[in-house]
């Protein structure tokens, strides 16, 4: 006979102690029969696999579902339940909700941090920049991401600040870094002489942490759907102009309404902020247009993997190449080169330099005495001489020989070279061809092309039905 608890049932021990009446029994009967010590619990069947769940829960920063993982739990060994599973995922998430990164709230300092970045959205180039303090807002559009593009749109962010603050932050943006050691980023030469000129110190998040700069990863949202999608809505912008008037009346707008986080106008605060900014330079040199390049000995540089022609007294020199939306310019000391339509990778383009039919050929490098005299009857020489050894003429050196000792025997030399081109565009390339075609002297035609069809206007003429030719019977 089981005992019985104090408090007279098993439902009643269970009330008091949080579990079942039926868990009371047991642990009733265990003792009754001599085993004191509590039972051990059977390991769990996710016990195998926790590491792994917290290893994805931990990589995903907690956003990976159960359904997701129980596929890759099954190949490292899980032979349990989905429903367990779920507790398992569920339980290793709460965990990792825990112990994870804490975020704080930035308290900016007037005057201190401005935070740019890049965003993109249906082929444009949106560069963002918020001054921390008063959320004072700056967008404008890109023809590219480059480094000379960004600085200059910084320059305009400053100048519309009427200052410059203390520090410009920003992720790490491949264009403004030359590298990273031991986590450490290593800005540009340019991006540092930049600075260096306006006073101000370059900074950079850590790497795949946008929330370092949640505050500008904000207005990048923000303009794309409050500025570029009702635009791309209606009639979008015609060109880069349209769209920077229209970012800087948006930006006029949102930073005379009250803000949100703040509860002030961003450029009430702006102009308080300004006063505590650093002064622009009293000498501001215009940034370059675009990107550096060298002229090779080729007379040519290399732009997107494709080559622009220059004229050839640059060579050696340094050019700027801008690309625009049609266009690729080149300057040289502030003043325009030359511009080309863009071509594709591996494409050269040649522009009003050269002409684009033109081939290169093997250079005539005359060695014997026959060869010399012979190249020496000029342009119309060296032509016949291409032509024939295009046409595989046998023994083609006498036959120049040959041909040199017309010259000075019976026939002059305007004759010659007269005979060289009609040989040539007949393809009659033998010494005696030649000297037929000099026997024949002025006497030989000269065919060309047949021309237009001839049009003429001929006069009217009067014209009768056919009717008034039909034969009709003579009567009596």
């Amino acid at each position: 006979m089981p005992m019985r608890p104090a408090v007279g049932s098993y439902r009643g021990a269970a009330a008091l102690c949080g579990t079942t009446h039926k868990t009371v029994k047991r642990v009733l009967e265990r003792r009754q029969a001599g085993q004191l010590e509590p039972r051990v619990p059977p390991p769990s069947n996710t016990a195998e696999v926790e590491g792994l769940i917290a290893k994805r829960v931990q990589a995903t920063d907690g956003r990976i579902s159960a359904k997701r993982l129980l596929p890759v739990a099954r190949q490292a060994g899980y032979t349990g339940s989905p429903r367990n599973f779920r507790r398992a995922v569920a339980a290793a998430k709460t965990t990792w909700k825990r112990d994870r990164r804490t975020y704080r709230p930035w308290v900016p300092v007037p005057g201190e941090h401005l935070v740019f970045d890049w965003a993109e959205e249906a082929g444009h180039k949106i560069f963002c920049a918020v001054l921390a303090w008063s959320r004072y807002r700056f967008v404008r559009f890109g023809a590219d991401q480059t480094r000379s593009t960004t600085l200059e749109l910084l320059a305009e962010c400053f100048e519309e600040l009427g200052g410059v603050p203390a520090v410009l932050l920003t992720d790490r943006m491949a264009c403004l870094k030359v590298g990273i050691v031991a986590n450490v980023v290593v800005p540009h030469p340019e991006y540092v002489q930049f600075a260096t000129h306006y006073r101000c110190r370059p900074d950079f998040c850590e790497g795949a942490d946008p929330e370092s700069k949640g505050i500008v990863e904000n207005l990048c949202g923000y303009a794309q759907t409050d500025l570029l999608v009702p635009a791309l809505l209606d009639d979008e912008w015609p060109d880069l102009a349209a769209a920077n008037a229209a970012a800087r009346a948006w930006c006029a707008e949102v930073n005379g309404q009250v803000h949100s986080e703040i509860c002030a106008v961003p450029a009430e605060r702006l102009a308080t902020e300004r006063e505590v900014l650093r002064p622009l330079p009293s000498r501001r040199p215009p940034l370059r247009a675009g990107e550096t390049r060298t002229v090779d000995k080729r007379g040519s540089i290399r732009f997107g993997s494709a080559r622009y022609l220059v004229p050839k007294s640059l060579v050696g020199e340094c050019v700027d190449v801008l690309a625009t939306e049609d266009k690729v310019v080149v300057r040289h000391a502030g003043a325009e080169v030359i511009r080309h339509d863009p071509v594709g990778p591996g494409e050269v383009a040649c522009g009003d330099l050269v002409d684009p039919d033109r081939r290169p050929t093997r250079g005539i490098r005359p060695r014997t005495a026959a060869e010399i005299a012979f190249l020496g009857l000029g342009p119309a020489a060296e032509a016949f001489l291409r032509s024939a050894a295009a046409a595989g003429t046998l023994r083609l050196e006498h036959e120049l020989a040959e041909i040199v000792e017309l010259v000075p025997s019976v026939w002059s030399r305007e004759a010659v070279i007269k005979a060289l081109g009609r040989a040539a565009r007949f393809r009659r390339f033998k010494a005696a061809d030649l000297r037929a075609i000099l026997e024949a002297g002025r006497g030989l035609p000269t065919p060309v092309r047949a021309g237009q069809q001839l049009t003429l206007d001929l006069p009217l003429v009067p014209v009768r039905a056919l009717s008034a030719y039909a034969v009709r019977a003579v009567s009596g």
